[in-house]
């Protein structure tokens, strides 16, 4: 799979440009064991880069050209990087924009490039696509340029341009963990400081399983701005009551819930479920450690429920499949993965029993929904790199 989309991506670059790139690099996408919806909320998260990735074959120029081709979405986008850099009506091009806005504000970018992209990161599937795009094209210019950036970084170079281009207030964790991936590793990051440490991802009998409902509901984008302003309400309110709350890290579900008349139900909800979250991720690192899936499963299905009772990102099709995978003696736990309102779930399964689980449930989505099921068994890899031969 890998090694067909690095063909397909340089052979379609040669094509157009009548040489072969001089560079190819890979970004990609992640997973979220665990701790949704809080890496904007001070909280740890335990990400992982997996083996779906975004491909980018590109080459320097002379001048300050550009040109950037989506093969996927058989689109190109042409501009000169002498030109103000704005927003653009197709979304897709703005992901890499606004990357290249900040090396224009961070660094002499005079020289441009021809590039082509393509993917097998699912696109709308909570898999970080976006994500893999920034932190590819960051990674590819600081390496063609020499700029000798810091993952850290490039990192948060793919943030402030989803923030300023894409106009998502997304935290840190897709690109941290599409930057630092490692193979069979995961990562426990601090969404505060960014400090991070590696577990082990070894499952022994038990495999990662992700469900892709096939919807993306149009709220996303709203949804997940809103919660931000609703959780910054409720952490406002703690303040008031408990000086010695800075965040909610330093919040106890006690102090959530003796202020739950003042806060109201709608933000209360979103507050206790910030609250709980953070503790499952503690207590899911445990668990890694202990090798008790058993019990990393039920965190993943709390978690699951607390984002659909308390966080209300979930939507119907997404619960369907955490309800109807819950009960099946193969499976560990199951939960919505990603910003919400579609997209993929996540799955901790007995190895072996994946086919004829995606197949169980796929009759079952389909007589539900109407809805063809796309399945992707998926192994823990390391972060965005340059290809070499």
């Amino acid at each position: 799979m890998k090694k067909k989309l690095i063909k397909n991506t340089s052979e379609h670059f040669d094509t157009l440009f009548h040489n072969k790139p001089q560079h190819i690099f890979l970004s990609p996408g992640r997973i979220n064991i665990i701790g949704e919806h809080i890496d904007y909320n001070d909280g740890f998260v335990l990400p992982a880069a997996i083996n779906k990735y975004v491909c980018i074959a590109i080459s320097p120029n002379e001048d300050s050209k550009c040109k950037i081709v989506a093969k996927d979405l058989n689109e190109i986008f042409e501009f000169d990087l002498n030109d103000a850099l704005v927003p653009n009506s197709d979304m897709w091009i703005n992901y890499i924009l606004g990357v290249l806005q900040q090396f224009k504000e961070k660094k002499s970018l005079d020289k441009g490039f021809n590039a082509v992209f393509s993917s097998t990161v699912p696109i709308g599937a909570g898999l970080s696509s976006s994500a893999a795009v920034e932190c590819g094209f960051a990674y590819a210019l600081n390496k063609m340029n020499n700029f000798n950036l810091t993952k850290e970084e490039i990192a948060l170079i793919g943030q402030k341009s989803e923030h300023t281009f894409v106009g998502v207030n997304c935290g840190i964790m897709d690109q941290f963990a599409s930057v630092f991936g490692k193979k069979n590793k995961v990562i426990k990051l601090d969404c505060t400081t960014l400090e991070y440490e590696y577990h082990n991802a070894d499952f022994k009998k038990y495999s990662l399983l992700l469900l892709d409902s096939n919807v993306k509901h149009t709220h996303l984008t709203s949804g997940y701005n809103v919660r931000r302003q609703e959780v910054e309400q409720g952490l406002t309110v703690l303040k008031n009551h408990f000086p010695e709350v800075k965040t909610f890290r330093n919040c106890t579900e006690e102090m959530v819930n003796s202020v739950k008349q003042e806060l109201g139900e709608t933000i209360y909800k979103r507050s206790h479920f910030v609250v709980k979250e953070i503790q499952r991720v503690q207590d899911a690192v445990n668990a890694l450690k202990a090798s008790d899936f058993k019990k990393l499963g039920s965190l993943m299905t709390e978690t699951h429920y607390g984002l659909s009772k308390e966080y209300e990102v979930s939507c119907d099709e997404i619960d369907f499949l955490v309800d109807s995978v819950s009960k099946e003696k193969t499976v560990l736990g199951a939960r919505m993965m990603g910003g919400g309102f579609g997209g993929c779930s996540i799955n901790l399964v007995e190895k072996g029993s994946e086919n004829k689980l995606i197949e169980s449930i796929s009759k079952q989505y389909k007589t539900a929904f109407g809805i063809d099921l796309k399945a992707y068994k998926i192994k823990i890899s390391k972060g965005t790199t340059e290809y070499k031969n």
